[in-house]
């Protein structure tokens, strides 16, 4: 039997899926007193991934959480430790402290959670990838269930937790014009037919661009392997060159008169954003020698967020995540498409029909504050996807937050400082059956089943510094606001993270 404490009383049951007004799967809020559903807290170990571009040793926090937790006995200083996961996929399920699988507990179809959470601890890029909607998911799945593990799609929101770089859309028309006249070489790679389009599209609507962007896109990915190589050694060299003590390209971007170069005109001087792009490219290239995926920079929007920062990818957006560390919270499926930057299989055909030639990069947002009160706050990482949202609770010092009562499972994960958790009283202020009593320090992770009596983060008095929780579940938010729309009979307050 899983472990938890206190009792053999059941688990209380999940409730069952509701049609809402606009289509979305969710779940029913739980209407039964929750003084006689308390509901449990489950320690959880969750899969440690070991990719080869993970940061090494215990320089990763994955590596260091996977300790936390249990899920690593030891952590090997020379192998990379890239993806922590938390859910039930069957790609890498966490486990309850008696090896039970998560998915046991889990009161719904299939014992399965309809998100994911994972951390990532990236040390050098990720393929450039996408993720397909639906309907290419199950079709891929049908086709090569080798390849492609399960039939969902895969929305994701990323959550900055150190500075995190990321290659996310494809640049604007106008800048990738940009980058077609100043890099002969990448030029090289793309059909005089598909640059031209470009050019004259720079001015046009957005259809038209979005043609033109599908043409360029598509002609570069056809070039023939041998010329693309080429051309991505000799653009390699000039930008190396020009990183050279005669061409500076930071500061006031100037020649070294002791080199005795002549000066620079202005109309050749990169700005800030290209200059950028070419480190990326000196970089990528580095990390994989030779792949015409380190040219993505020139195409696609490269970002740098700070830690609470974060964006959502959608279905059918290409992306390349870069360096730093996230929280990553998706939809349950583990469904990529790639096209670069990887030694794993690239499946260029099925990326370049799939993609959604949107233009520009995605939003980068800061969590909406929900509460603020006695030395707790929540930030709620609200994505525009039923599947899941992410709530980040920072208690500090003396300090105790009350999670309330909550109509769905969750998954909570310290991510910094240290506590405990306790119960708190129901809400008819009859004690609770289990104590729940578990210390939390950076790696801890906890499964809540819906119904749980509120469950209290503490934050001694004497901590250094404050605690900081995140907690993933299904997307109320989106839940409570269809049906107010629809003025249908609104979440119980009980399910609203501000109530």
């Amino acid at each position: 039997m899983a472990f938890f404490e206190g009792g053999e009383e059941e688990v209380a049951p999940e409730p069952p899926l509701e049609e809402t007004p606009t289509n979305l799967r969710v779940p029913s809020p739980i209407r039964s007193p929750l003084s006689r559903r308390q509901g449990r807290v489950y320690r959880l170990h969750p899969a440690v991934k070991q990719y080869a571009w993970g940061i090494r040793g215990g320089d990763s926090r994955v590596a260091r959480y996977g300790l936390e937790s249990g899920s690593l006995r030891t952590v090997d200083p020379s192998a990379p430790y890239a993806e922590l996961w938390l859910g039930t996929h069957a790609s890498g399920p966490s486990l309850l402290d008696d090896g039970t699988p998560l998915s046991a507990v889990v009161q719904a179809p299939d014992g399965q959670l309809p998100w994911l959470l994972k951390v990532l601890s990236a040390g050098k890029a990720l393929s450039i990838q996408a993720h397909p909607d639906k309907a290419r998911a199950e079709r891929l799945h049908a086709a090569h269930p080798e390849l492609y593990k399960d039939a969902n799609h895969k929305p994701e929101m990323a959550i900055a937790l150190t500075p995190f770089e990321a290659m996310c859309g494809f640049r604007r028309l106008s800048e990738i014009a940009v980058h077609l006249r100043k890099h002969r070489e990448f030029a090289a790679c793309i059909a005089t037919e598909a640059q031209l389009s470009v050019f004259m599209a720079a001015s046009m609507g957005e259809p038209e661009q979005k043609e033109a962007l599908t043409t360029l896109f598509r002609s570069f990915m056809a070039c023939d392997p041998a010329v693309a190589k080429e051309q991505l050694a000799n653009l390699v060299a000039r930008l190396r060159a020009q990183q050279s003590p005669d061409y500076r390209t930071s500061g006031a971007h100037h020649v070294n008169p002791g080199a005795g170069a002549a000066v620079v005109d202005d109309e050749e001087r990169d700005c800030a954003w290209e200059r950028k792009a070419n480190r990326a490219i000196l970089r990528l290239e580095e990390q994989f020698p030779g792949d015409v995926g380190a040219m993505a920079p020139l195409f696609l929007n490269y970002l740098l967020i700070a830690p609470g920062e974060s964006f959502f990818m959608a279905a059918n957006e290409p992306h390349a995540y870069v360096a730093g560390e996230i929280l990553e919270c998706m939809a349950c499926s583990d469904n990529v498409v790639r096209a670069g930057l990887t030694p794993k299989h690239k499946d260029v055909s099925n990326l370049v029909d799939m993609l959604a030639y949107t233009m520009g990069g995605p939003d980068v947002e800061f969590g909406r504050l929900v509460d603020d009160s006695d030395g707790c706050r929540t930030l709620a990482y609200v994505p525009p996807v039923p599947e899941f949202e992410v709530l980040i609770t920072t208690v500090e010092p003396g300090a105790a937050y009350a999670i309330p009562p909550c109509a769905v499972p969750s998954i909570l994960i310290c991510i910094e400082g240290v506590g405990a958790t306790r119960s708190a009283p129901g809400p008819d202020g009859v004690p609770c059956q289990r104590a729940h009593q578990y210390d939390l320090r950076p790696g801890k992770c906890l499964y809540v089943t819906a119904g749980t009596i509120a469950l209290v983060l503490e934050n001694p008095a004497d901590a250094k510094g404050p605690l900081k929780v995140a907690r993933a579940r299904q997307n109320l938010t989106m839940l409570e606001a269809a049906r107010l729309d629809d003025s249908a009979v609104p979440v119980d307050s009980a399910a609203s993270e501000s109530d």
